[in-house]
């Protein structure tokens, strides 16, 4: 029997949603720059403080959704079954138990804007290339405190084809605006496509000279 969310936790969830839907909104109509600290503040009528109890500031708010996804991958990351099968296949399973948990139509809506909006503007995409940083260094340190793995390179490089395919997919996604299921099944085709873009080879194109 699932708990029910006590009453409190459920309001500062309303306004968490309230505040991402509204910048969602703003930024989308007038731009991210258009928009100040107080004019969203004052669209939800919560005060600054309130705000910052959320989120550190316009960037984090506006990708809220995709970074979402990414903090429910780090929670399924500390429960997935260790059981010996290659570790880009148990990252794929979790991301895609993660996507599972958030990818409602509602979230794949915000998703959306929020992609729209990091590929529209330059301190939105250096606080999303931050944030993936951060996060690639979190996965590693749950793998390494979970798992038996190596300390060299694969680990760290299986991690981050998982998230060069994560982009691919989500591209792709973005260009056909899907739902979140279409994006699940995009992350898992990305994710097969890897090891044959390990061994493409090079040969030059019929009838071009070198």
């Amino acid at each position: 029997m699932t708990t029910p969310t006590p009453l409190r936790e459920r309001k500062k969830q309303r306004t968490r949603q309230a505040l991402i839907d509204a910048a969602l909104d703003l930024f989308g109509s007038r731009g991210f720059g258009g928009v100040t600290l107080d004019e969203l503040c004052d669209e939800v009528e919560v005060s600054k403080r309130t705000f910052f109890r959320y989120f550190g500031g316009k960037e984090e708010v506006a990708i809220a959704p995709l970074e979402d996804m990414w903090r429910a991958f780090l929670e399924e990351l500390e429960t997935v079954a260790p059981d010996g099968r290659p570790l880009l296949e148990l990252m794929e399973t979790t991301l895609l138990a993660a996507l599972d948990r958030v990818a409602d139509e509602a979230w794949a809506g915000r998703a959306l804007r929020s992609y729209r909006l990091i590929q529209d503007n330059s301190s939105m995409n250096a606080h999303s290339l931050h944030f993936c940083e951060s996060t690639m260094r979190s996965v590693m340190e749950v793998l390494h405190r979970r798992l038996d793995l190596p300390g060299d390179a694969r680990p760290r490089l299986a991690g981050d084809m998982l998230v060069a395919a994560w982009h691919y997919a989500l591209d792709v996604w973005a260009a056909t605006a899907g739902d979140g299921q279409e994006l699940a099944a995009g992350v898992h085709d990305a994710i097969a496509a890897l090891p044959g873009g390990l061994t493409l080879t090079a040969n030059p194109r019929p009838g071009v000279t070198t």
